[in-house]
């Protein structure tokens, strides 16, 4: 890939835990796609090692970073197109993490609200990787002078701290524009998925409701069954957006109708109005069973040739490391550590 002939150089990474669901998939991982179709250079990493930030089962994790370069390539991500690995074999990762941790502060870290809603009160006993994982993920990011990262509202403060790092690193070493500093691209109002149960909670596997959400795995009958039995209100649909505020469950149906359609809530609000949910249900069904029946599909087969999804992986792997390796030198060069190269 000739960086001179792209807009610029994508980066982003998903924590392969299993079982991708809708928020997913139109909040990330079509979002990806429809970069990779758009000139950027992209590379998408399964950052195994930031999962295990929290215990994992280690089969479970094998199975869950196959399951997620299916999913990947299930809904469009072409190898030949983005760089598709996982972040474990790409040692130039933890190399870079390693000066990030020398570089950002106490402090800055200490402000880090995902860390404190995941470890709860019980913070004395979270690993020292689920504290110091902002550090490996802006390693992720500039160890291949990403430019452009997509960022939804939870990663927004993290990409930030990338930024800092990135300046501060540039500013110590007087290595003025050696790490670029990544600009977001953020995620549309549409792609904000919500719970089919309660629309002011965000979408979640967590979530003990199958209900609560579809999953990429899901059957033609399964998605069907869980858009029927979605949470509505007793009004129908609205004739224009401002109607839909204090409608959670309406807003978050047509908001998903519109992101499967690539089209504008505007558009959908005036294609369905005065709409019963009962008739609405029905079109939202045969748009989601068509969209995500050949994912599933898709998933299905690639998970029955694992060889395939790991021959993908070492692939992208090799490409990764072409792209890591000399700017991790080049760094570890700046700060001043003996090289082995002659």
């Amino acid at each position: 890939m000739n960086k001179k002939s792209h807009k610029g150089r994508v980066f982003s990474g998903v924590q392969p835990t299993g079982d991708l669901h809708l928020g997913n998939y139109l909040g990330a991982v079509k979002q990806f796609v429809d970069l990779q179709n758009q000139a950027y250079e992209t590379i998408y990493c399964l950052v195994d090692l930031h999962a295990i930030t929290v215990w994992q089962d280690p089969k479970a994790l094998r199975k869950a970073t196959r399951e997620l370069a299916a999913t990947f390539l299930a809904c469009g991500l072409n190898p030949e197109q983005s760089i598709l690995f996982n972040q474990s074999q790409v040692a130039s990762h933890t190399e870079m993490g390693w000066l990030f941790n020398c570089v950002a502060r106490m402090g800055w870290l200490n402000r880090m609200t995902q860390f404190k809603d995941k470890a709860g009160k019980n913070k004395e006993n979270a690993s020292v990787g689920l504290f110091s994982y902002p550090t490996l993920m802006a390693a992720d990011i500039l160890t291949y002078h990403a430019t452009h990262v997509p960022v939804g509202d939870d990663q927004k403060q993290h990409l930030e701290l990338t930024r800092d790092i990135a300046i501060k690193f540039n500013n110590d070493f007087t290595q003025y524009g050696f790490f670029p500093i990544p600009e977001p691209i953020i995620q549309g109002a549409g792609t904000r998925i919500m719970s089919l149960r309660d629309g002011t909670k965000k979408m979640s596997k967590s979530d003990t409701s199958e209900f609560s959400r579809i999953s990429l795995t899901d059957s033609a009958e399964a998605i069907a069954k869980k858009i029927q039995k979605a949470k509505t209100d007793p009004l129908n649909l609205p004739d224009n957006i401002q109607a839909l505020e204090g409608r959670p469950e309406a807003k978050n149906l047509l908001n998903i109708y519109a992101a499967l359609k690539n089209t504008s809530l505007n558009k959908v609000v005036e294609e369905t109005k005065g709409t019963s949910f009962r008739n609405f249900k029905s079109k939202l069904t045969d748009l989601a069973v068509e969209t995500l029946s050949p994912i599933s599909n898709e998933i299905n087969n690639l998970l029955n040739d694992t060889n395939h999804i790991d021959t993908v992986l070492r692939i992208g792997s090799e490409k990764a490391k072409n792209i890591a390796t000399p700017i991790v030198e080049s760094a570890y060069e700046i700060v001043g550590l003996l090289s082995t190269k002659k």
